[in-house]
This record gives C-alpha cells, structure tokens and sequence, in this order.
C-alpha cells in the first residue's frame, strides 16, 4: 500500500504568493533582463503545489523518492529560483540577486546541476513536459520493477508547469500523447492558461481547444480553475493525486504579470523589466510594503520545507530499511541503478562484448552488429530500456531481453512477462523528438539508461533534444540507423550527407560511426560507461565486411592504425594517410592495395569516434596522423568537415542523393577504390 505522502498543513499567511512576485519582479529589475509575468502569474500555482503536494526535501535534493517538479516554461525562471529560495534549498538570497550573471547559480534559464533542486534544464518550450513524461514513465515502471507486496519504495508524482508555448510546440503533442497511452496516472501538469504570449494576445495563432485535446489523448482534464485561488488549485491538485489510470491536466486561468496595474494581462509582463515605477505601484496594490528583496519572517516560516521534508525522506528511509531487509538483492540493485553505476562486472561484459565480434569476424550490417551487441549488453543490464520511433525492423534496437512494453489497458498497470519481466522495448511510434526527450526524462529521473532508433537523417527532427542531452551530461544513447546514401533505393529524403559533420558539432556528444562489428561493441560499450555524455551511434543498412585488427583497446581512443603497408606487401614507411569511418573503412583498405600494386604506400587509419579522438593526447594523435604525412580522408558525407585534420584532400559528397541501389550510386558519387586511389596518387604528385 503506498504511503500517506500529502503535507500537513501550516498556517499560511496572505501574502505567501505575493513574496514569489516580489522576488521576481525585483531580480528581473536588478538584471535589467528576464520575464517577470510568468512567475507573477504562477504564483498561487507554486504556493498550492509546493505549500501544500510537494514531496521535497531542500537538505537533500536527490534522494530517491522525491516528487519531480519541472518548470516547462522555463522563460519563468525566477518563480521556480523564488521557490526554491523560499523553502529553503541552497540557494541564498545573494544567488537571487545575482539573477542572469556570470556564473551565478540562477540562470537565465533553470539548468539541471547548476542549481540545486533543478530537475531538468529547460527554455525549449514543449521540451519540459516531455522531459516530465520520461520522469514519469521511470517511475511507474521502476515501482513494476522494484515494489513489492507490504513493501513500497518507489510511490512519487511528477509534475509540471507549461504554457501556451509549450502547447503550440508540436514535441508537447507527441509526447502528452504517448502518455496518455502508457497511462501515466501519476503525472499531473498545470499549464498557464494567461492567454499571452510575447507577440501579444495568443486568439488569433492558438485556436487549439486545449482541454479537449487533452482528453483525446486520454488525460483526465480540470478545466477552468481559478488559478489565483489557492485552495481551488490545492483541490485540484488532490483530485489529480487521485487518478489510477491517467495523467491529469489542470488548466489554471491566470493573468500575466498579476499585482502590475499597468502591465497585468499584457503582453509587456512577458519579456522585460517592470520599470522602476511600475514596481513601486506593484508593491503597492500588493500591499508588500518591503525593501527589494527583503522577506518577512512570517512569510519565510511558511514556506520554509525542511521539517516536512526531513520527515518524508526519514519516513522513507525506514520503508527502504525494511525492505532492504527483506529483499537484500533487490535493495542493493535499486541502489545502484539510481546512482547510474555499472554493474561491478561490466568491464568482463564489455571484453566478452568486443571479443566475440572479434572471434566471429562476421560480415553484417553495424546496424546488425548493434543488435550483436545489445545481445550481450540487455541481458546483463536490467537498467537499459530500449525503444525505436516505428523502426525496429529496420533499427534492430530490440533483442531477446527487451521484450515490448505494454499497458493494460483498463487498469494502466505494467504488464508483465510470464518470468515477471516487464518490458524493456518501448514503440515510440512516429515520434523522433519526442522519444529523444522522453529519454532524457529517463536518464534525468534515473534508474534506467535509455536508448532509442530512427533513421539518421531523421535526427535532424530530434536534434534539439539530442542537443539538451549534452548541455546537460546525461547518458542518453541514439541509435542511427541507414547513415549514408547507402541505403540506396529510399533516395535523397532519407540519405544522410550533413548529419554525421552536423552531430560531430555538438559539444558534449560521443558520435560513434563503426566500420564494423567491433567497432560497434566498442561503440556501445563506450556509451554505457560515459555516465555524462549522451552518444549517437551511427550504423549502416548494408552489410560490412570485417576488418582484421590487432588490437581492439585501441578502438576506444576513436582512431587508430587500421593497416600499415607493410600488411599489403610493401615494405617501405607510408607516404600518406587515409582516414576513413563506418562503410568507407573497406574502400580505403582496398584502395591501399591498388596503391600497393604500384609500389604506393599508405597507411589506413580508422576514426570510428572524431569526438573521441579529439580528446586524445597530442603524442597519440601524432602517433596515429604523423604530421609529415598528407591525409585524404574518405566518407559519405559532407566534406567541409574533414579540413580541421590538415586533409590534402577528401571523398566525399556535398549534393543531396538519388534513388537507385546502393552499388549504383556509390560508383556515380565516387566512392570507390579506384577513385580513391587517384585522389592519392595526385596528392602526392603535387
């Protein structure tokens, strides 16, 4: 039976919303940037949820069983930085006035790990409440996985604050739909229903009937809520807590820039400053007869969650104690999954992962050789949860220890195997940005490492939240099938050719093209292990032929010495470098041979990770690129890219495709080995 999580109720003076107003309106000020409306709206939003619901405690932000909390809108930043002041996190009053400077705890936008009590980072409208979706579905199926009878460890809410902006992005669609499907009774959203936006009154460009679509997506909807009355949003709220099979929307009436007589309800609350004499009406039709930033005791006591918030996590504590005694096992794997730790064995699973694909030498697809590898990866890491935006044939993210994850669909619950598994195969449906932000919601809530597969050049649709994954280090893994015009007959629409160079460019994320099926174990294995940075692993369609190598170790430093001339008969030292990844791998090996024949010699390095190797130390990259030597990478992609290495020359492709098999255009765009090898032979000439 899940514990009694309400607050016991305090008395709360008048002017508890107010403060929130306050503090905003005088951190936007003393910035002389940011957006008060919001938060002076929100206010009695905050006061019900996180006076009267919220399950926190500010002396310790991460414990387990926290409720989540994310502010979609985060262009409100100041409410949520209000807030978390208020009830007592880490966050002095210095941090608020400091609001958008150099390295300030309070940024412009809330930013996970950068203030405490953050849950997510958010600014990208729509992305927020998606993330809270992602938090949501870890919760539901870590209690599947983890409750048991008399013995509950995981009972928490998430919850959301949105806007009209996150509504008119359309990645609020695909995810607020996703959770209706999977039931996600314990996720409860309130949008900001002010009605403005920065260009104004939202009438004329958002028509969208916001509570019937809701409904359609299977949410339970509490329309029209007085949402500057604070017990009509707490009765709101609890009536949202009560829900078993759905997630619920509260839609609060609010006006913008609420206690601003001249700017109240207008679309001037929204992005700028009170103004100096604004502020000083505020203050006075608030009746906040105080110094800016100054707080009254009174208020600071009612707010003030420590007590409430040490007895929630001391509560738990004890719940976990017993049940820890009572399944040991079970406890200790909670724990480690939570704190995002690998499996004490899994430097032996990665040598076992990357050995077979060694001993085996098969000739497949690297999309076929991440399914190799997810094999071995899914049946010892519970904590992996899988999925594909209507791919999976074609991704292969799927294995025999993921099996689909379904609800039923009268109760909500997680339906489970017949060996009590739940499912760790989630079908996004046609949904690339929001399974991608759905997985960060996942890594963000912790106790799964998510990973999920569509076509490459569909990640141009997920990108901004591949993006949100690196600025904030989380361990998200994109599965990229179909990564050239390999892919042959689909044509231009789906062939890649500036989507590798595209993702190199994010700060932050590992960008995996595997040659072949070690390469790909490496891949994966590199990915799991960096707790903080998401990775892209970027596969073919059609089969590779192995590689012989002599060291897979080396894979992980993202380049090395593939073949020497040596291993193609000639014994004389290199006269060039050929750099290539993924398909091209085979191209320039069997271009160095045709060199050989004419007594060329040239070295072929492999650089599955750029990212990688970049990291590497200088004598490892002279190692492997000697600076006397030219280079001539070669890849079906954008060539722009390849001119930070110093090339002489690059093969690549700076057009969009055509339609035809694969063998077809890789002679009409010129990757083949009798090409490539002419393009050597004329550097050298020079």
């Amino acid at each position: 039976m899940a514990a009694d999580t309400s607050l016991p109720r305090k008395e709360e003076p008048l002017q508890m919303a107010d403060a929130i107003r306050a503090l905003a309106m005088d951190a936007v000020q003393q910035a002389n940037s940011g957006h008060p409306g919001a938060p002076m709206g929100m206010a009695e939003m905050a006061q019900a949820l996180w006076g009267r619901h919220l399950k926190h405690h500010p002396g310790n932000p991460h414990w387990a069983d926290r409720d989540r909390f994310v502010l979609s809108n985060g262009h409100a930043s100041m409410l949520i930085y209000a807030v978390l002041h208020l009830t007592g996190y880490q966050l002095p009053i210095e941090q608020l006035k400091a609001f958008r400077q150099l390295h300030s705890m309070t940024p412009g936008h809330p930013e996970v790990d950068v203030t405490p009590g953050v849950e997510t980072t958010t600014g990208p409208l729509g992305q927020g409440i998606t993330n809270a979706v992602g938090m949501a579905l870890a919760e539901k199926l870590l209690a599947a996985e983890f409750n048991r009878d008399g013995h509950t460890i995981v009972d928490h809410h998430t919850y959301a604050f949105l806007g009209d902006g996150c509504l008119m992005e359309g990645v609020s669609h695909e995810a607020c739909a996703l959770a209706g499907a999977w039931k996600l009774n314990k996720l409860i959203a309130l949008y900001d229903d002010n009605g403005i936006s920065i260009d104004g009154p939202v009438t004329p460009w958002f028509i969208d009937n916001t509570p019937q679509r809701f409904k359609a997506y299977g949410w339970n909807v509490i329309d029209a809520v007085d949402g500057h009355d604070v017990n009509a949003i707490d009765a709101a709220i609890a009536k949202a807590r009560a829900s078993t099979d759905k997630p619920t929307l509260i839609v609060c009436k609010t006006a913008i820039g609420k206690g601003s007589p001249n700017r109240a309800g207008t679309a001037k609350a929204h992005g700028e400053p009170l103004g100096g004499d604004e502020i000083k009406l505020t203050r006075e039709a608030l009746g906040w007869n105080h110094e800016p930033f100054a707080l009254p005791d009174d208020i600071r006591a009612a707010w003030d969650a420590h007590a409430a918030g040490e007895k929630a996590e001391a509560d738990w504590n004890t719940r976990f104690a017993a049940y820890a005694a009572a399944f040991p096992e079970a406890a200790a794997e909670f724990t480690r999954r939570m704190a995002g730790d690998l499996p004490k064995n899994f430097a032996e699973l990665a040598v076992e992962a990357v050995g077979s694909a060694h001993d085996k030498a098969e000739t497949v697809a690297s999309r076929k050789a991440s399914q190799i590898a997810l094999e071995h990866f899914t049946a010892a890491l519970p904590e992996l949860l899988g999925g594909s935006a209507d791919l999976t044939g074609s991704n292969l993210t799927n294995t025999k220890s993921t099996p689909a994850l379904r609800f039923d669909s009268k109760t909500g619950a997680v339906i489970k195997t017949e060996a009590g598994q739940i499912g760790h195969h989630i079908n996004y449906g046609v949904r690339e940005f929001g399974m991608a932000a759905v997985m960060n919601g996942v890594a963000l809530h912790g106790g799964y490492i998510p990973y999920g597969g569509t076509f490459l050049t569909f990640s141009d649709y997920s990108r901004n939240a591949i993006r949100m994954a690196a600025l904030m280090k989380r361990r998200v893994i994109h599965v990229f099938t179909h990564d050239s015009i390999g892919l042959g007959e689909d044509g231009p629409t789906h062939q890649s050719i500036e989507h590798a160079a595209s993702l190199r460019l994010i700060p932050g994320l590992d960008v995996w093209r595997p040659a072949d099926t070690t390469e790909t174990a490496v891949a994966w294995t590199m990915a799991l292990a960096n707790k903080h940075r998401p990775s892209a692993l970027l596969l073919s369609r059609q089969n590779l032929p192995y590689a012989p190598k002599q060291d897979a170790d080396v894979i992980t430093r993202g380049a090395y010495v593939l073949a020497e001339p040596s291993e193609v008969g000639l014994k004389k030292a290199a006269q060039a470098v050929i750099i290539a990844t993924g398909s091209e791998v085979q191209l320039a090996l069997h271009a160095q041979q045709l060199l050989a024949q004419h007594k060329v010699a040239v070295r072929v390095v492999s650089m599955p990770s750029t990212t990688v190797f970049d990291r590497q130390d200088t004598a490892y990259k002279t190692e492997v690129l000697p600076a006397k030597l030219p280079r001539i990478a070669v890849e079906a992609g954008v060539t722009d890219f390849w001119w930070k290495y110093g090339c002489a020359a690059v093969v690549g492709i700076d057009r969009f495709g055509e339609s035809a098999p694969a063998g077809e255009l890789f002679k009409l765009f010129g990757f083949t080995a009798e090409n490539l090898a002419l393009t050597v032979r004329k550097v050298l000439a020079k």
